[in-house]
C-alpha cells in the first residue's frame, strides 16, 4: 500500500474519532505541536530506524510529548507505534492537516512579493481571493519576500500558479523578442 493511502486512512480515522469525541480542535492543536517536533531530523530518523525497538520508541514519545499532547493524540500515536507504522507519522500529520482544512473549508495560499506587503494590501488580496471561485470559504495566506521577482506578485493556490511578477513578464518579453529576431532573419 502506498504511503499516501496509509497516511490518508490513519488521518481520516483520527479525524473521525476526534469528531465523535468532540476533540477535533484539541487534536488539531496537538498535530501542530507534533508537526513542530517533526522538524527535528533526529526525531524523524528515530521513527524510521529499524534498530530502535517499538518499546523504546514508545518511551521516547512519552517523554518528549508528555504534557504537550492530549490523551487522544498520545493514544493514537501509541496505536501507530503498536502497528509498526511509525515511519508514516510525518505523512499522517500532513494528511491530517490537509483533511482538516478541506473539512473546514480553508484554502492555503502562498503569496510571493518582491518586498514586504502592508496589512492593508494583504487584507485587500484576501478579500479578492475570497470573492473569487478559486478558494474555499476561508483563506490562510503565507507571505514570502523574494526580491528576485523584482516587482508584482506570485500567488499559489493548491496546484494553480498565478505569476504576475515583473521578472516573469520580462522573461516573456525576452522570449518574444528572440522569436521576432528569428522571423526577421528569414
Amino acid at each position: 500500500m502506498s504511503v499516501s493511502r496509509i497516511a490518508s486512512r490513519y488521518a481520516k480515522s483520527l479525524i473521525d474519532f476526534a469528531q465523535e469525541n468532540n476533540k477535533l480542535e484539541e487534536v488539531k492543536t496537538d498535530m501542530t505541536v507534533l508537526d513542530k517536533a517533526l522538524e527535528s531530523r533526529d526525531l524523524v530518523m528515530l521513527l524510521k530506524s529499524p534498530i530502535v525497538n517499538e518499546l523504546k520508541k514508545k518511551e521516547i514519545f512519552n517523554v518528549v510529548f508528555d504534557g504537550k499532547l492530549s490523551e487522544t493524540t498520545l493514544g493514537f500515536l501509541n496505536i501507530i507505534l503498536n502497528k509498526g507504522r511509525e515511519e508514516f507519522i510525518p505523512a499522517i500529520s500532513d494528511e491530517f492537516e490537509a483533511q482538516y482544512k478541506m473539512m473546514k473549508g480553508i484554502s492555503d495560499v502562498k503569496l510571493t512579493t518582491a518586498s514586504p506587503i502592508s496589512e492593508a494590501n494583504l487584507a485587500s488580496i484576501k478579500s479578492k481571493l475570497l470573492s473569487s471561485n478559486e478558494t474555499a470559504q476561508q483563506v490562510e495566506i503565507e507571505t514570502i519576500v523574494d526580491p528576485s521577482i523584482i516587482g508584482g506578485f506570485i500567488i499559489e493556490i493548491g496546484d494553480k500558479l498565478y505569476n504576475d511578477s515583473l521578472a516573469y513578464k520580462l522573461s516573456q518579453m525576452k522570449k518574444q523578442f528572440k522569436g521576432n529576431q528569428h522571423e526577421s532573419a528569414m
